[in-house]
């Protein structure tokens, strides 16, 4: 049981009604209280609760339509999806009460004054190195469309400047991070065909590979709901078409791809996490056809080159800088 759910189930009484648990774990929670719904934004979560709980958990961007007496939101890394999602619900709950649970680590702690547009938060539980807040909402703020809330960034590229729109909770909200940036400087010589962009974020590399190559196929993945509408929001400001998917991890990806471009993630929420990353590497030959590219790159610190060579063949550096380094490897 995540830590989290535990100090809820320690005030139980309190969540025994129509209570909407958003960015819940993927865990016995909804087991333990039988008239919560969730709602959640990743793919793999929603998939596990689904096989567990099912139709008690809504998938998507915005909450879920149906009403509620509470609701609970576990505490994302981003603050500005914190906001999001406390306004989302606190929209729809005048008079009743939102709560906030998060890790100490993840600063629930000054996440709490979030509460404060609402009404005065006040501490329940301390516990499992979690914290418990509550507010009872004195007046319900308009709701606000979560395209408002997007920031919008150009890049300068050779054919032409792009334009990225990235919301709430994506990877590098409203900037480059520095392993996209290199990567983009090393697009050349991609294989021709159906290209899958792993882990797309803002569909950053997905779009530049669409606006140099039109006559590519091009394919977003991303586990996180809001980095799928980021991406759809981003190819559709640049006129560029390409199929998004949300999916846990390459499992979801299609086959018979030429290529796979990707600045894989290893952090879910405050933790480091090289699962997706691993699965990836250990399956990329069954999604790619003989011939077929990996590219990818990561921090210098991973040494992803030795599982690269173990399960797809010779692995090359193209490029590396700023703690950073590119890695290609064909399909034999």
């Amino acid at each position: 049981m995540d830590p989290r759910s535990e100090v809820l189930l320690r005030q139980a009484e309190l969540f025994q009604g129509s209570v909407l648990l958003a960015g819940l774990p993927a865990d016995d929670l909804l087991g333990r209280l039988p008239d919560a719904f969730g709602w959640c934004w990743h793919a793999g979560d929603q998939a596990m609760l689904e096989a567990r709980f099912a139709g008690r958990s809504h998938f998507g961007v915005h909450a879920p339509e149906r009403g509620f007496d509470s609701a609970v939101v576990f505490l994302p890394k981003a603050k500005d999806l914190t906001d999001y999602l406390l306004n989302a619900v606190a929209a729809r709950l005048a008079g009743r009460e939102v709560y906030l649970v998060g890790e100490k680590r993840g600063g629930i702690e000054g996440a709490a004054k979030q509460l404060n547009p609402f009404g005065k938060p006040r501490k329940l539980d301390s516990a499992r190195h979690c914290q418990l807040w509550q507010v009872t909402v004195a007046q319900a703020p308009a709701a606000k469309p979560l395209e408002s809330l997007a920031q919008t960034y150009e890049l300068p590229l050779a054919e032409g400047p792009l334009k990225v729109i990235s919301l709430p909770g994506v990877f590098s909200h409203g900037r480059l991070d520095r392993g996209s940036a290199l990567l983009l400087e090393h697009l050349d010589k991609l294989p021709g065909g159906h290209l899958l962009d792993f882990g797309c974020g803002a569909g950053v590399l997905g779009a530049a590979v669409k606006r140099r190559y039109p006559d590519t196929q091009v394919t977003l993945l991303d586990v996180d709901a809001f980095a799928a509408a980021s991406s759809r929001l981003t190819l559709a400001a640049n006129g560029l078409e390409g199929d998004v998917l949300t999916g846990d991890g390459i499992d979801a990806a299609p086959l018979g791809l030429n290529a796979i471009l990707t600045n894989p993630p290893f952090h879910t929420g405050v933790h480091t996490d090289y699962q997706a990353t691993e699965n990836l590497l250990r399956k990329a030959a069954k999604h790619l056809k003989t011939g077929g590219e990996l590219r990818l790159v990561a921090n210098s610190f991973l040494k992803y080159q030795p599982l690269i060579e173990e399960h797809l063949g010779a692995c090359s550096v193209r490029a590396e800088g700023q703690g950073f380094r590119i890695y290609s490897a064909k399909r034999a």
